[in-house]
């Protein structure tokens, strides 16, 4: 992203439902390379980008900046649009309503990639608005808003989406964009190696530290090892292969994250190559006192344990500590944290 390259003859205009980090840096990236983008979002961020303009940063050291006046901006979809290409941003919980409105608002069959956390948001979405095309999709980077509308990307990685004939013009858009986009005949592996992964947003979230001093710490990696191992133990049952999406395979990483602090430093060189803006959203959702998408990640395992007949309490346990935290807000200790998982 270190210049703007505008693009020739983009496939048509993309609508971001849900203009929050990964709407909008995702959509600011294909705004700034030419593509017609509409931020379709909540009136604080709308506010922000209105007044602020969209700024955007990331860990390689490159940036782009869009005024203001440049930038399309609604509080509801445009009855009427008709964008080539909808990314589905918003949270977990407001998927069916961000999805019956893009229904109603949009021509029968439009694409929309959910780029959203967990495994069930693109059923979720087409079971709200059947007449779209819903494809799922997988964002791997950590994207913070460090000032009002300013947005920076703090990990690697490139986006992944389900193969379908719609996405395929858009490929060359998204890494002329500097936001590569790979397609996946299957992307249910995928989803869930990117789960295994986000299972360290809560324990970066009750920490209250920036996510790479969490993973300095043993401590909290120890619980995060947990949450994988117990996942893992599930998709094993299930029959499910998670994809690889870190630098090591998803059965090595609990053993990595439990090495000592000295030797994971070594070990773990690229996962650690994070700079020290970089948290997990639901640690913003926890400071600006918004309800998590714990459900979206350990509640996934819960439910597929169920499903097997199995128990997943460690992440189950994650999930009710997320949901209690607003009545008891509260840093936890590593210490702390590995007492209420059982370690």
């Amino acid at each position: 992203m270190a210049t703007t390259e505008v693009l020739g003859s983009p496939p048509g205009e993309v609508l971001v439902m849900g203009a929050g980090t990964i709407g909008c840096f995702i959509g600011g990236s294909l705004a700034a390379a030419g593509v017609p983008v509409t931020f379709v979002g909540r009136p604080r961020v709308l506010q922000s980008l209105a007044a602020n303009g969209l700024a955007l940063s990331d860990l390689e050291g490159g940036s782009h900046r869009l005024p203001a006046a440049s930038l399309r901006l609604s509080d509801q979809v445009p009855v009427g649009a008709t964008p080539a290409l909808v990314l589905l941003c918003v949270k977990s919980g407001a998927t069916a309503e961000a999805a019956a409105e893009l229904a109603f608002a949009l021509p029968a069959g439009t694409t929309v990639v959910s780029l959203q956390n967990g495994i069930s948001n693109c059923a979720a979405a087409s079971k709200a608005g059947p007449t779209l095309g819903v494809l799922p999709g997988m964002v791997p980077y950590n994207v913070a808003e460090t000032a009002p509308g300013a947005f920076h990307r703090g990990t690697a990685g490139r986006l992944a989406a389900k193969d379908d004939a719609a996405l395929r013009p858009w490929v060359p858009v998204f890494e002329r964009a500097g936001i590569p986009l790979d397609l996946y005949a299957d992307l249910l592996p995928v989803q869930w190696g990117k789960l295994l992964l986000n299972l360290n947003n809560p324990v970066n979230a009750l920490s209250g530290l920036p996510l790479r001093e969490e993973l300095l710490q043993r401590g909290y990696r120890c619980c995060f090892a947990a949450l994988i191992d117990e996942a893992l133990s599930v998709l094993g049952s299930a029959g499910i292969a998670p994809a690889q999406v870190a630098a090591v395979p998803a059965r090595r990483l609990s053993t990595v994250l439990r090495l000592p602090d000295w030797l994971f430093r070594i070990v773990a060189a690229r996962m650690l190559r994070i700079d020290a803006k970089a948290r997990s959203s639901m640690a913003d959702d926890l400071s600006l006192g918004r309800r998590t998408e714990i459900d979206a990640l350990s509640g996934e395992v819960v439910r597929l344990a169920h499903d097997q007949d199995m128990e997943a309490p460690r992440n189950a346990r994650m999930s009710a500590l997320l949901e209690e935290w607003p009545r008891q807000p509260r840093r936890w200790t590593a210490q702390q944290l590995q007492d209420a998982l059982w370690l």
